[in-house]
């Protein structure tokens, strides 16, 4: 079942709504923001996006409003806050995973201008080329979390049905894939 599918079926007053009308397979400009979706993403492995969306407040607060800069300088001492933090998922793996991926953020902008210029370099990628080239620069990733990211944040499609009113309005946004 596609999540345009899961969507009509949900509760009209479920985040899923929102999050599938204004957010999925919107384009993200901002490489805080797409750093944020990228929290999200490795967040929910092996849980629901509903635990993700419900959590998405905690998570800006937690990481620092998604500020790539400032969680790139977490140390320990906030990786033991984080741990405390019943808003979030307290994985000590995906919390670590997080610090070191906005390192590597850091990295690919100072090279890049930006992590939204190197996405946009790798988006034509297939996606077994893609995890690769993640996987070498970010931890606790696979494959479904970089296909995930890829099309909610618009550098693939596949995050609408075609018959979906919201995949016009993606294109419309102005989606990277199209």
């Amino acid at each position: 079942m596609s999540y345009c599918q899961f969507v009509l079926s949900a509760p009209p007053e479920s985040l899923h709504h929102h999050y599938h009308d204004e957010q999925y397979g919107f384009p993200i400009h901002d490489d805080d923001e797409l750093f944020g979706r990228l929290i999200l993403e490795i967040n929910q492995a092996g849980l629901n996006w509903g635990l993700m969306l419900q959590k998405q407040e905690n998570f800006r607060k937690a990481f620092a409003n998604f500020q790539v800069e400032k969680v790139a300088a977490f140390d320990k001492q906030d990786i033991e806050r984080l741990l405390q933090d019943k808003g979030i998922i307290r994985n000590r793996l995906k919390i670590r995973a997080v610090i070191h991926n906005a390192r590597a953020i850091k990295a690919i902008q100072a090279e890049n201008g930006s992590w939204l210029n190197w996405l946009k370099k790798h988006q034509n990628l297939s996606e077994k080329e893609c995890l690769k080239v993640f996987k070498k620069h970010f931890k606790f990733v696979g494959g479904e979390i970089v296909k995930e990211f890829m099309m909610s944040a618009s550098f693939w499609p596949g995050a609408h049905d075609e018959s979906c009113p919201t995949y016009q309005k993606t294109i419309d946004a102005g989606a990277f894939w199209k």
